[in-house]
């Protein structure tokens, strides 16, 4: 009765276990690309694991590229020259998620097996390699902005300067401009209040 329960058990297992784990195999070609699509909902937690299997490359060494892009083409992961690897991000937009392989190696072979583990959402439970991927991730996105800022008060600092040195080349304009009339008012004031006391013959 106890064999009974324990192989009713482990079939349950079995059946159950591949539902959960969400794992895939690819057969990447020994030319061209093995892509595997996921239609993922805005601000989900993605977490995957992928490598060869080597059993079927007993004496080869074959390498892969990976790359997996979102939905409006940007690059969340790559990976070159690789045989085991895992990507983590959180979605920025809804749409289909893209991970490519690739063989990019010499040994090529007749191709090679890749396990993908991805998990979505609740299903991602490695909180600590999501967390160092969110926090590169945060940093690089803080540093980007930290440099914008940076170069937005380069510029500002560069048009203000422009600014105060036409204005200070206007004020000096201004002053020279200035003197001048005042230098030639005295001057014919000076001719005028000297032919008047000549014709009042007061010189």
């Amino acid at each position: 009765m106890v064999a009974v329960l324990t192989l009713a058990l482990v079939a349950a297992l079995l059946t159950v276990a591949p539902l959960r784990a969400g794992a895939v195999w690819l057969e990447v070609p020994q030319s061209g690309t093995k892509c595997v699509s996921e239609e993922i909902q805005n601000n989900v937690v993605v977490l995957a694991d992928y490598a060869i299997m080597f059993e079927s490359h007993p004496h080869s060494h074959p390498t892969i590229a990976v790359k997996v892009t979102s939905p409006y083409g940007n690059t969340l992961h790559h990976s070159e020259n690789t045989t085991i690897g895992q990507f983590a991000f959180t979605t920025a937009e809804a749409g289909n998620y893209l991970a490519c392989f690739w063989i990019d190696s010499t040994e090529k072979g007749s191709g090679v097996s890749v396990n993908l583990d991805w998990k979505i959402g609740i299903a991602a439970k490695d909180w600590d390699a999501i967390g160092v991927e969110l926090e590169l991730q945060k940093l690089e996105t803080a540093v980007e902005a930290i440099h914008q800022n940076l170069i937005y008060l380069k510029e500002r600092e560069a048009e203000m300067r422009t600014v105060s040195e036409k204005t200070n080349a206007r004020v000096a304009w201004f002053s020279i401009l200035s003197l001048g009339v005042c230098i030639a008012t005295s001057i014919l004031q000076l001719w005028h209040l000297q032919g008047y006391f000549r014709k009042k013959k007061l010189i």
